[in-house]
């Protein structure tokens, strides 16, 4: 009962919430109100918003004290150094940290990540910009002269150039827009199917599926999301596209809204990336200019807008179900499925959530026929993926590359090989999979590939672990980054994160020995009772390390052998 209750709670909320439309938004109203007061909402605005919006106080103080960016901690922070794990085992913020207590007062200072900036590292964030590489050593000047100091990475391909290369022209979008509206929906939705597109956010689901799924489910109203809160270290390929590629994204929306009947697409934009976000914006403004959307696109019966989220710091907001109830302006917590969100999703209405890649992808698949789409790429994994490769490589930076390219190729020609040795790399986030040498040469770009090697393409962003890293750190980072990130809703990620950060802190102290039957049963636990990919994903990187790196967490273990 106590769970019917809470459900159906969230669900009165989603529905107040959406009283009063994109327009008049609870969540960007809370944002609103935190960069007028320092950081975090004013207690007053929460009063006024919970009484404008018939919630308690209770749930927009919840609200405001869940995001990183909103919560009174964050209150007067004016400087943020990335915590990530790329910039971790690059092994700059030390120096970072240093640079900025000499420039800030220590309560000044926050933590930030990812910022996207895994290509040179020394990542930080100030006055709403973000900085990396060699900018450290400017901070003197940035902070007197406001100096902005732009980033570089290679931008590469091998095969067909779906997504990299030039943006779409505006005659380009217009065109295809009067394409779309010709051959009307179904011939649309048949085309994306045949494609076999498939999310590029981790997951790998169709997103033909999704669309008709939400196209079919009775409503008044839909809603198309993108989820562009690319929160994974190490990824910054959904950045690349937002800032490199912006047209293509926002005409994959327009295009999956056609195909559902939705009247808005709403773009949820990482706060870590205020580059993006103004790049999104300025190509919105660019298509209302040219009534490329807006009412009666094109004299069609077809009517579109744009609504972008300025997001405020929560890793869970990748998970599609919690991003839903962020836009709504609830604590972003994970929802039971189902109903999934093709049938009850933002505002309870039918919505379809899609990673920026995934969308952008869909421009292509309609002009240039979904068979087509599919004749590239390895079996069910058709078309092309992005690669983020960190600053370990000679070059860094994006690489597009067909699906089914040996990662070997990846490695050597695209990225120039290693600027080190390197044990490990940690592929597709936080969740992925922990690659050893000896394994990389097994492994094609594909997500049938990693899964039959026992790992995780995901969002195929490459975090490089040196040699003298000790991996033991490095397990002990994942639980740790997951018990911050996890949304508290269920038990295993909550808790189990938290002892699993623990346990490994205090084998590193010396005095304390890890049971491995202990140790099975709490990864048994976060895989199979988990809400989400959090926590059930969390156990498959740590299983991999403590299969292939054996003679590294011996030490610390109180039997012999190791169980994985």
């Amino acid at each position: 009962m106590c769970d019917y209750n809470r459900t159906h709670m969230s669900k009165n909320l989603s529905n107040l919430s959406g009283r009063k439309g994109l327009q008049h938004n609870l969540y960007e109203l809370l944002g609103n109100s935190a960069e007028a007061n320092e950081g975090t909402p004013n207690p007053k605005d929460l009063k006024r918003l919970a009484k404008d919006f018939l919630m308690g106080r209770a749930n927009t103080y919840g609200a405001a004290s869940f995001y990183d960016f909103l919560k009174p901690e964050n209150k007067g922070k004016k400087v943020y150094y990335c915590n990530g794990s790329s910039c971790m085992t690059a092994g700059t913020q030390n120096k970072v940290m240093d640079k900025l207590k000499s420039n800030f007062k220590e309560e000044e200072i926050g933590h930030i990540c990812c910022l996207g900036r895994c290509h040179e590292n020394s990542s930080f964030h100030y006055e709403g910009k973000n900085y990396s590489g060699d900018s450290i050593n400017q901070i003197d000047e940035i902070i007197q002269q406001k100096t902005k100091v732009a980033d570089a990475y290679t931008i590469g391909h091998s095969g067909p150039q779906i997504l990299t290369g030039n943006d779409l022209t505006l005659d380009e979008v217009k065109n295809t827009l009067k394409d779309i509206f010709r051959k009307g929906r179904e011939t649309i939705l048949s085309d994306i199917k045949a494609s076999g597109l498939r999310g590029r956010g981790g997951a790998g689901f169709p997103i033909g599926f999704k669309l008709e799924s939400a196209k079919n489910t009775p409503s008044d109203s839909r809603f198309i999301v993108c989820n562009a809160d690319e929160g994974d270290p190490g990824a910054y390929s959904d950045r690349y596209l937002m800032e490199f590629q912006p047209m293509k994204l926002l005409l994959g929306m327009l295009i999956a809204g056609y195909v559902v009947g939705a009247e808005w697409g709403v773009l949820y934009i990482r706060f870590e990336y205020p580059e993006s976000l103004e790049i999104i914006n300025k190509a919105i403004e660019t298509l209302e200019k040219e009534n490329l959307i807006g009412e009666n696109i094109l004299g069609s019966d077809f009517s579109y807008f744009f609504k972008t989220i300025k997001a405020r710091g929560a890793y869970i907001c990748g998970e599609e179900t919690s991003l839903l109830s962020s836009i709504e302006g609830q604590r972003a917590e994970v929802r039971v499925r189902p109903p999934y969100p093709t049938q009850e999703g933002l505002f309870n209405k039918p919505t379809v959530v899609n990673n920026v890649e995934t969308l952008a992808c869909l421009p292509f698949v309609i002009n240039h026929g979904g068979e087509a789409y599919k004749s590239i790429g390895r079996g069910k994994s058709t078309g092309t993926k992005l690669v983020s490769l960190d600053g370990f490589f000679n070059n860094p930076g994006i690489y597009e590359v067909e699906m089914g390219t040996p990662f070997q190729e990846v490695i050597e020609n695209l990225g120039g090989g290693l600027k080190e040795p390197i044990k490990a790399m940690h592929i597709g986030g936080p969740l992925g999979g922990l690659v050893p040498k000896e394994k990389w040469g097994d492994l094609t770009v594909d997500f049938e590939s990693f899964a039959e090697h026992g790992f995780l393409l995901g969002h195929a962003s490459v975090v490089c672990i040196p040699m003298d890293f000790p991996l033991v750190k490095y397990v002990q980072h994942l639980f740790q980054f997951t018990s911050d990130e996890s949304c508290g809703k269920c038990f295993p990620c909550r808790l189990g994160s938290k002892r699993g950060a623990e346990m490994f802190e205090k084998a590193q102290a010396g005095n304390y020995s890890i049971d491995e039957e202990l140790l099975t049963d709490l990864l048994t636990t976060l895989e199979t009772g988990s809400l989400c990919a959090l926590g059930g994903g969390l156990p498959l990187p740590i299983k991999n390390a403590l299969q292939y790196f054996r003679n590294e967490f011996e030490p610390y273990f109180s039997k012999n052998h190791i169980a994985v």
